[in-house]
């Protein structure tokens, strides 16, 4: 690799500026407005007078499927879908099967993912078997690298058990977080409670299901010791409010929300099916424009996509019957930056905080830097650039999305991270 971006602009979570880009072999060796000395006869000069170079994207929410369930997605198909929607480090949820509660199923996951140019790394089960009556061996799988811990599919509903968790995760801070669902409120649920559930004759999971568990989380988190924890895919209105009264309080709570919340509303549902049924279900308009007011105020820490790729014999069913999830990674930067930056809501520095800065940062994560001699972790980006989303150049296994054919602004170009780079072709 020698590549040259001349005449780029560089953005990070703080500032913007024009530069010349120099980068050989994944280290940066120039990062100036001046003329790079190291160029030569086999350096690839790229125009970057329409680009703009970020710190690589982090998605803190994702499922790659392996183990287990290879025919939705693999880690390696996963790691093409996000070098192609400009990422360049993921963070894989434990509920595959088996699902990752030891050691022996980390050490896997880092062997398939070794030599790619994502990073992979996993959260890991709370409970063995996400089954929730007993705790996994949270140490040991802290010791193996993981970075989170979460029944994520399923919510911890023993608070017992969640005390008990805060408790052992302690001894090394650990990180947990929930899918957020008081299951006895939505049992057999299709989407979301209200007026369109009503219309179509759905069971409905009403918002409350989720503020239940977000409150009682905050509560023990606060009791334990001001522990760490984070809400997954947050969905409705009452939830921001409970994290930002909980970080007014100095609580050490995060959370995320995913581009198809902020985009999409439940009636969604009667045009797009079953690519339109996920969990947390899509709300509605106050509770999408409560997220964007989240995320404009600084409330909601990162955008993360829950990226759940589903075979087409899960989808193509009745709505009822149908799996809950989309894929994610290859729409995310364009649905976030139209719906934000496009839009005037938030500057481009605000959402490489989201999208990069703050996810690394939860997770503790070094932080990127464009300082000379580093290796470079970069998403290069055409911000001007206007298209359509097309789900036949996305290189997930799977392809349930209800964004095909979107109208978006803001296009992933390059992913560049561990000496490799990639072409984003979307």
């Amino acid at each position: 690799m020698n590549v040259y971006f001349e005449n780029i602009t560089l953005t990070t979570e703080s500032s913007s500026s024009r530069t010349n880009l120099h980068i050989i072999d994944g280290i940066i060796v120039h990062n100036s407005p001046e003329i790079s000395t190291y160029k030569s006869e086999n350096t690839k000069i790229i125009d970057g007078s329409t680009l703009t170079c970020l710190p690589g994207l982090f998605d803190m929410h994702v499922h790659f499927r392996e183990p287990g369930q290879e025919y939705k997605e693999t880690i390696e198909t996963g790691c093409n879908s996000a070098a192609n929607g400009g990422f360049t480090g993921v963070l894989c949820m434990p509920n595959t099967s088996p699902a990752i509660d030891h050691q022996a199923i980390v050490e896997y996951i880092n062997a398939k993912a070794k030599g790619n140019i994502v990073d992979v790394y996993s959260s890991a089960a709370i409970t063995l078997k996400r089954e929730g009556t007993t705790l996994s061996p949270m140490r040991q799988l802290h010791d193996a690298g993981v970075l989170m811990f979460t029944d994520d599919g399923s919510c911890l509903m023993d608070s017992q058990l969640m005390r008990n968790a805060y408790d052992y995760a302690s001894d090394f801070d650990g990180l947990l977080s929930q899918h957020c669902e008081d299951h006895q409120l939505t049992k057999n649920f299709a989407m979301n409670e209200g007026t369109v559930s009503e219309k179509l004759g759905f069971k409905g999971y009403p918002t409350v299901a989720e503020e239940i568990i977000i409150a009682r989380d905050i509560q023990l988190a606060n009791y334990c010791g001001n522990r760490r924890y984070h809400v997954s895919h947050m969905s409705s209105k009452g939830g921001v409010q409970l994290v930002r009264d909980a970080k007014d309080r100095g609580q050490r709570i995060t959370c995320e929300v995913t581009p198809h919340h902020f985009v999409l509303t439940d009636s969604a549902i009667e045009q797009y099916g079953t690519n339109a049924k996920m969990n947390p279900p899509l709300r509605t308009e106050e509770h999408r424009l409560a997220l964007i007011d989240g995320i404009c105020n600084g409330t909601v820490d990162c955008i993360a996509t829950d990226h759940a790729p589903h075979a087409s014999h899960e989808k193509v069913v009745d709505f009822s019957s149908g799996a809950n999830g989309i894929t994610g990674l290859e729409t995310s930067f364009a649905l976030s930056y139209t719906t934000f930056v496009s839009s005037g809501l938030i500057s481009l520095s605000k959402l490489v905080a989201l999208m990069s800065t703050n996810p690394r940062s939860i997770l503790q994560l070094p932080r990127i830097s464009f300082e000379v001699g580093t290796s470079a972790n970069i998403t290069i980006v055409n911000t001007q650039l206007e298209w359509e989303i097309d789900i036949q150049k996305h290189q997930s296994k799977s392809l349930n999305t209800p964004f095909n054919g979107f109208k978006v602004v803001g296009k992933p170009m390059y992913t560049i991270n561990n000496s490799q780079i990639y072409t984003c072709n979307l």
